[in-house]
């Protein structure tokens, strides 16, 4: 059978696959200033989940304790 036959019978090859168009890695070089700003940026967000944490947590003690009547 030829590959179109094949196809229309709904038997492909073991080596036939879907790949998508990946784009390969390409490094990015950032000066100093990028990388603090970015760090600056990373330790702002983990003190929002923190506080947000906390928050939560508190919630969920009142609730336990009766205290959200």
């Amino acid at each position: 059978m030829n590959e179109k036959e094949l196809f229309e019978n709904l038997c492909f090859s073991p080596a036939w696959q879907e790949t998508e168009n990946e784009v390969p890695y390409v490094r990015q070089n950032k000066d100093m200033a990028t990388l603090l700003s970015e760090l600056e940026e990373i330790k702002d967000y983990i003190q929002e989940v923190k506080e947000k944490q906390w928050h939560l947590a508190n919630m969920m003690r009142f609730h336990q304790e009766g205290f959200s009547k």
